[in-house]
């Protein structure tokens, strides 16, 4: 279907964020849409990621929208396959496929200040251009894998869980792990039933929680299904107990203790060699880095083929894996799960903003390039959804709004809420742009980082969510319900 060349709004993405903001833009009466989605299906992250164990550690009932709420999940955890039946689901319900442009890539966007609008370069398409632009390309996408010594001098096949190779049949094989985030402790008891060796490189420990996720009897099934109200009240009811927990996240030494002896107690209860114990125990915080969730993860560290090596990887030999202190791990196959670029918003897509009205009349003056600003500054921006110098363009997902202890699908709400809030004002008041205040933004990122400083991720771990300099741009420092009351309303005085 050919692209329709000029629209009201594009979306950039397909995942949970795009398909939000599609649902309620039209919902407001906003008919003009489109969606740029650079693959072949919706989903996103839960599109990508089909490694074996792949399941969300976020408990069902509040992973879905609160508009469309899922009557089929199946257990208290959903599995891969659960989540993205129910974003197809969705799809269709909501009659979204008409307004989907499929393997459409965005290579760069430009603001247009004399048409007012978004110029979308597309990979071997013509330009689309758009009014408005809303990101929802999600912080999970971009692999990384770390540039170490040899990387490519590796003879057998090596991947990213993200980009699971089915193809290459694990069965008797000797595998090397890098990492021990949220992928790992999923899919190495998989793979560890039928590999012949598996050695994991854990660089640091994680807390482990244990992982209540028994599957639903026929008659609760039924009854989450016919009885709203009680799926309604079980929302709630993980929504709140979550934002407990999150007390601990925000700094709670109580908390920290009861996260700390609940662990300690998994710990025990799985390992009883005491040694083994130390290897695994953390000396940081519950929350500095990603609590992990998960009952099979330290019955498959003592499994007879199943090494667990408790130091970074210092290099890759073209036989296997070589650790920091020089010894070679032999292996068949390297599989890297060693997460994402969080703090790389939205590479490798460029985004060249509006001229600044001081340079704006300078023979030769180039726009500013998003990602460009934010390698070499913070990346500052207003409830991560708005950047100065970038006119019409919306987040989700963005700037300190990623979460460490809730549904991320609450906070998409609440942005995409606040942009159809955003552009019902743009079209009251006849304006074509709207151009966040660069005062509001600065004191908005300050007020961020003074809060950051009394929360658990600042409290002395190294972990993905920080640049290399420590400052945290992923994070929201507060509660989800914090956030909703300051995008509850939308302040036309935070703009030109």
């Amino acid at each position: 279907m050919q692209l329709e060349q000029h629209v009201d709004v594009a979306i950039v993405g397909a995942g949970f964020g795009g398909l939000c903001a599609a649902i309620r833009l039209r919902a407001s009466g906003v008919q003009s849409v489109v969606i740029l989605e650079r693959s072949h299906e919706v989903g996103g992250t839960w599109r990508d990621n089909i490694y074996p164990g792949c399941a969300c550690d976020v408990p069902s009932h509040l992973y879905s929208f609160s508009f469309a709420p899922n009557t089929r999940w199946t257990r208290p955890y959903p599995q891969q396959h659960e989540v993205q039946d129910y974003i197809l689901r969705v799809t269709d319900d909501y009659a979204l496929r008409p307004l989907i442009r499929f393997n459409t890539d965005v290579a760069a966007m430009r603001w247009l200040a004399d048409q007012a609008c978004w110029q979308l370069e597309i990979v071997g398409q013509a330009p689309c251009m758009a009014r408005h632009v809303v990101l929802a390309t999600g912080p999970l996408n971009k692999p990384a894998i770390p540039d170490l010594p040899g990387l490519s001098s590796f003879t057998g096949p090596s991947f990213h869980s993200s980009h699971w190779r089915h193809d290459i049949d694990l069965r008797g094989k000797r595998v090397a792990v890098v990492g021990t985030g949220a992928s790992a402790v999923q899919f190495v008891p998989e793979i560890a039933v039928d590999a012949a060796h598996v050695t994991v490189f854990q660089r640091t420990p994680a807390w482990v929680l244990p992982r209540w996720d028994k599957p639903y009897g026929a008659i609760r099934r039924w009854a989450y299904r016919y009885v709203p109200l009680l799926q309604r009240l079980s929302r709630w009811r993980v929504y709140w107990f979550n934002e407990f927990v999150g007390m601990g996240f925000m700094g709670s030494a109580r908390i920290q203790g009861m996260l700390k002896r609940l662990a300690g107690h998994h710990l025990r209860q799985q390992v009883s060699d005491a040694a083994v114990r130390k290897d695994l125990t953390p000396d940081f915080n519950p929350g500095c880095k990603r609590l992990l969730i998960s009952n099979t993860w330290f019955p498959a560290l003592q499994r007879a083929n199943v090494e667990l090596v408790t130091q970074a990887v210092g290099g890759i030999a073209p036989n296997g894996v070589v650790g920091t202190d020089g010894r070679l791990y032999p292996c068949d196959v390297i599989i890297w799960g060693t997460g994402f670029k969080a703090t790389e918003f939205v590479a490798p897509m460029r985004i060249y903003g509006a001229l600044s009205p001081t340079t704006a009349t300078d023979v030769g003056t180039t726009a500013p390039e998003l990602g460009s600003v934010w390698r070499s500054n913070p990346a500052a921006s207003h409830l991560g959804i708005t950047v100065a110098g970038f006119p019409n363009l919306f987040m989700l997902v963005g700037p300190n709004t990623g979460l460490g202890h809730n549904s991320i699908i609450f906070m998409i709400e609440c942005q995409v809420d606040y942009v159809v809030k955003a552009l019902a004002s743009l079209r009251d008041r006849k304006q074509p742009a709207l151009q966040l205040r660069a005062d509001v933004q600065r004191a908005d990122y300050a007020a961020i980082q003074q809060k950051m400083k009394g929360t658990v991720w600042s409290s002395g771990c190294k972990s993905w969510y920080q640049h290399a300099d420590g400052h945290i741009d992923t994070l929201w420092p507060g509660y989800t319900w914090e956030y909703w009351l300051k995008t509850r309303r939308f302040e036309a005085a935070d703009y030109l």
